[in-house]
């Protein structure tokens, strides 16, 4: 299989929405989706662990995985052996994917129960995975995936050898079919429930990193890396 370029982001071509399309428009909460761009952009770049769906042997398969994203497209690895890799590489034109990634910001604690809910963002990818075989791609992509979860540690650590290469598969996702969705604000009770004497609100969630441990073979006179200081 040939490779093909990952999109331009820079061009005259490149809009500040993707296109809506049947797969990418919600059936509820349509006013909850957006296809703004930078908004997507930003729910991916705020997090390494997505959700990879396709369909093995007639049946779905949601596989939890860390990914990169650089320009308009991700980039996911994992060993040449793993069944999906292995299928997108073998598929003509690729595998067939959904991609996705939630954050959670808030619980919505309502009166009812039926309204509860939870304040979140997250980002639907549709598309075609292609195998990733150029070296230097493959090289940025792999760069990408471990500065997606620490920026600058690609740049801390020893690159992958041959070998290590070669047991290593990489797959390609371009942002084509896109769409974000993001639910903000307090609960939504019915107007005869708001009487009720139950508590009611939101409960924020917040995303933090403890100081870093050390291995125990590690050099005392290695401090901790600026980076790591500054997430």
């Amino acid at each position: 299989m040939q490779d093909t370029a990952p999109p331009d982001t820079t061009g005259p071509g490149v809009t500040a929405r993707y296109t809506p399309t049947g797969r990418t428009v919600p059936t509820r909460a349509k006013e909850r989706a957006s296809y703004d761009r930078e908004l997507v952009h930003s729910i991916l770049d705020e997090t390494y662990l997505c959700h990879l769906g396709f369909v093995r042997d007639g049946a779905p398969v949601v596989l939890p995985t860390m990914f990169g994203r650089v320009g308009e497209s991700l980039y996911v690895h994992g060993s040449t052996g793993s069944r999906p890799l292995r299928n997108t590489r073998a598929a003509d034109p690729g595998l067939p994917v959904c991609l996705t990634v939630t954050h959670v910001d808030a619980l919505v604690l309502a009166r009812s129960a039926f309204h509860h809910s939870l304040n979140y963002r997250s980002v639907v990818v549709h598309g075609t995975a292609t195998a990733v075989t150029d070296p230097e791609e493959r090289r940025v992509a792999l760069d990408a995936i471990v500065d997606q979860a620490v920026p600058g540690r690609s740049r801390d650590a020893r690159p992958a050898d041959a070998k290590e290469l070669a047991a290593t598969a990489v797959i390609r996702l371009d942002l084509d079919e896109v769409s974000a969705k993001v639910r903000t604000g307090g609960p939504n009770d019915e107007p005869e429930d708001i009487a009720l004497p139950h508590w009611t609100g939101i409960v924020p969630l917040t995303r933090g990193y403890a100081a870093p441990v050390p291995a125990d073979d590690l050099d005392p006179a290695i401090g901790v890396p600026d980076y790591l200081r500054a997430l």
